[in-house]
């Protein structure tokens, strides 16, 4: 299944129905698979919400990967921000807002994204070791992007906002790692 499909799934069927009440033959006939061959992409109706969550991931460790060499670890996280932020461009703002409507919307969707967090924490930490950081500072470091990119995901989503997604993270880390 394109992510795309995804994305047009997100912004209007949810949105359309509910989360609650749309099923999954209603999403197969959507985009224009068989149940069986959605259940071969996804586990349920849950994970198309959170299909890509790989390649944010991706996008973190490609960033700690592009740092140059000898890179303090909160440089590391900022590299990691920065690539990470090319994953939303503005385009994608409207169909994140819908799908955060419907996460915020759902306290078994909820909870999921402090997992989500959590795994991309861990991933991140195991870069930044990777890399040559050691305890605690790689957990700090992770643990501190992994809060620096929330939040600026959550002010990106927010109504009126039309900085882009990189502007609120690189500000926000910046002012966090000044001395």
């Amino acid at each position: 299944m394109r992510a795309s499909a995804c994305r047009r799934l997100r912004s209007s069927l949810y949105a359309e129905q509910g989360f609650e009440q749309t099923t999954v033959a209603d999403i197969a006939r959507r985009v224009g698979l068989t149940e069986r061959t959605f259940f071969r992409h996804f586990a349920d109706k849950r994970e198309v919400l959170f299909h890509g969550q790989d390649a944010l991931t991706q996008a973190f460790l490609d960033g700690v990967v592009a740092a140059p060499e000898g890179s303090s670890p909160c440089r590391l996280v900022v590299s990691a921000l920065e690539s990470s932020t090319g994953w939303f461009p503005d385009e994608r703002r409207a169909h994140s807002r819908q799908r955060q409507a419907v996460i915020d919307a759902h306290p078994g969707l909820q909870e999921r994204e402090p997992a989500e967090a959590a795994a991309l924490g861990t991933t991140l930490t195991e870069a930044l070791r990777a890399r040559g950081v050691g305890d605690p500072a790689a957990r700090l470091a992770a643990e501190f992007g992994v809060t620096v990119f929330g939040v600026a995901f959550t002010q990106w989503l927010a109504d009126g906002e039309e900085r882009s997604m990189g502007e609120p993270a690189d500000r926000r880390a910046a002012r966090a790692s000044a001395p």
